[in-house]
C-alpha cells in the first residue's frame, strides 16, 4: 500500500509532472524513478549502427561498448549469448555492426542498459551498397553537376592542405608542388584521416581554409587505404560541405578501386597526392619552355612582319612615281599647257566668229544706210530748217535748199516746182 502522502488528493498530493515540482513540493526519488521507467519503456526497439571497441564475454551475457563511426559517442550494450550465436562469424572488437536495441532503465540504481534483441555485422558488400545509395541520392540532388565545378587557378599564390599528421601524402604533394614551382606556398592543417574524428576535424579545417583570404585552392590528401579507413570521406556532411565551399577543392585520396564520394563533389579529382601537386601548380621549366617558344613565334612574327613592310615599301619605291617624282607634276604641267592652248582656240574661234557676225551685221547695216544711196547717186534735198524734202510741193520758187551728195553739201534756189503729173512751173509764173 501507498503512503498516504502519495496518495492523490490527500494532504500530501504529489505533483503530477516534473514542471510542478518545487522546492517545497519535490519528488520521491522513486517516483521519477518510476516515470522513468513507465517513459523508457515505452520507447519501441531501434536499429543503430556503431563500431565494437569493448567486447566482454561472461556466462551467458556479453557485454559490448558500441561507438559511433563519425563522432564520440558511445553505449554500453548487453548481448545474450543466443543472439550471438545467430551471428554468422563470431563478433570480435573492431567489427562495425548495426543492433536492434531498446533501452532498458533499472530504478534500484537508476541505471540505463540497452538490451540487443538482434545484431548484425556489416560487410563491405553494406558498406559499398550504402555508398553507392548515397552516391546516387546527392547526384539527384546536383550536387556532381559539371557545371558547379570551379576552375582551379592557373597560378594559385597559397595552397590549403587537409591531410594526415606527418603523413606521406603531405610530403609528396609539399615535395611535388616545390619541384614544379618553387615558391609555392601552403597552409597546413593535419588532422585524423580516419576513425571517428576525421569527419568533424576535416570539416573544421576545410571552413577554416575556405574563410583564409589568401588561399586560392584546397586539397585533400590521404594516401589510399582500405575501405573501412576511406568511408569518412563518403560522409554526407563532409561531401555537402565541400559542395558548398567557395574555394575550389581537389581530392587526392590516392584510391583507385573504391572511389569516395568526395572524388564526385570536388571541383577536381586526382588519382594520388602527388597527381594533386601536379595539377594545381605548373611546372617552372614547362612555363619556362612555353615562355622561350612563345618568344621564338614573336620573333618570327615581327621579323615576318618586318620583312612584309620591306618588301612593300620597296615595291613603293621602286613605282615610277616614286622613282621620279616631278613626273607627276610634268604631267600635270603637260595637261595644264594643253588644255590651256586649248581655250585658247577655242576663245580664239569664237572671237573670229563673233568678228564675221558683225561685219556681217555691219554690211547689212551699211546696205540699209542713206550713206549708201547717197553712194550709189542719189542725194537729199533738205530745206533751210533742215527738213527733208519728200515732195516738190514742199518748196516755193526761190526758196532755198541744201542738196546733200555723197560727199558734201550743195546749196541750191528752187527754180521751178514740177508737181506730180503736171508740167513745171517756171518762176513768176501765175498759178491761175
Amino acid at each position: 500500500m501507498e503512503p498516504p502522502s502519495d496518495r492523490p488528493g490527500g494532504p500530501g498530493t504529489l505533483p503530477a509532472t516534473a514542471a510542478e515540482t518545487t522546492a517545497e513540493s519535490p519528488w520521491p526519488l522513486r517516483v521519477l524513478s518510476q516515470k522513468l521507467k513507465t517513459y523508457i519503456d515505452r520507447a519501441p526497439f531501434a536499429w543503430v549502427e556503431g563500431q565494437v571497441i569493448e567486447l566482454n564475454r561472461r556466462a551467458n551475457v556479453t557485454y559490448l561498448t558500441l561507438r559511433d563511426t563519425d563522432a564520440e559517442v558511445s553505449f554500453s550494450v548487453a548481448v545474450l549469448g543466443r543472439v550471438l550465436d545467430q551471428m554468422p562469424v563470431p563478433l570480435e572488437r573492431g567489427a562495425r555492426v548495426v543492433a536492434q536495441l531498446k533501452a532498458d532503465f533499472w530504478m534500484k540504481t537508476g541505471r540505463l542498459s540497452m538490451q540487443t534483441r538482434d545484431i548484425r555485422p556489416v560487410g563491405l558488400g553494406d558498406l559499398l551498397a550504402r555508398i553507392e545509395r548515397l552516391r546516387h541520392a546527392l547526384a539527384a540532388e546536383g550536387l556532381f553537376a559539371p557545371e558547379r565545378k570551379r576552375p582551379l587557378p592557373r597560378l594559385p599564390h597559397r595552397i590549403g592542405l587537409i591531410t594526415g599528421r606527418n603523413s606521406d601524402a603531405e610530403k609528396d604533394v609539399l615535395r611535388n608542388a616545390a619541384l614544379r614551382w618553387p615558391a609555392v606556398q601552403f597552409e597546413i592543417r593535419e588532422v585524423a584521416v580516419q576513425g571517428v574524428t576525421a569527419v568533424a576535424q576535416i570539416g573544421a579545417a576545410l571552413r577554416e581554409l575556405d574563410e583564409h583570404p589568401e588561399v586560392d585552392v584546397i586539397v585533400i590528401a590521404r594516401g589510399g587505404g582500405s575501405l573501412e579507413d576511406l568511408l569518412p570521406f563518403s560522409n554526407e556532411d563532409l561531401v555537402r560541405a565541400v559542395s558548398a565551399a567557395r574555394t575550389p577543392v581537389v581530392s587526392a585520396i590516392g584510391h583507385e578501386a573504391d572511389r569516395p564520394i568526395l572524388d564526385d563533389v570536388a571541383d577536381l579529382r586526382a588519382s594520388t597526392p602527388t597527381d594533386a601537386a601536379k595539377r594545381i601548380v605548373p611546372d617552372v621549366a614547362e612555363e619556362l619552355q612555353r615562355i622561350r617558344q612563345a618568344r621564338q613565334v614573336l620573333d618570327r612574327s615581327v621579323r615576318a612582319l618586318l620583312h612584309r613592310e620591306t618588301d612593300r615599301l620597296a615595291a613603293l619605291r621602286s613605282r615610277p612615281v616614286m622613282l621620279r617624282p616631278e613626273v607627276m607634276l610634268t604631267a600635270r604641267a603637260e595637261d595644264v599647257e594643253r588644255m590651256r592652248h586649248r581655250a585658247r582656240r577655242s576663245a580664239e574661234t569664237a572671237v573670229g566668229r563673233a568678228t564675221d557676225r558683225i561685219a556681217h551685221l555691219r554690211a547689212q547695216m551699211r546696205s540699209l544706210s542713206p550713206q549708201n544711196t547717197l553712194d550709189r547717186g542719189y542725194a537729199v534735198v533738205q530745206l533751210a530748217d533742215g527738213s527733208v524734202v519728200r515732195a516738190s510741193t514742199q518748196t516755193r520758187p526761190d526758196d532755198r535748199v541744201r542738196i546733200r551728195v555723197a560727199a558734201g553739201e550743195i546749196g541750191a534756189r528752187v527754180f521751178a516746182i514740177k508737181e506730180p503729173d503736171d508740167v513745171p512751173r517756171t518762176p513768176g509764173e501765175s498759178d491761175e
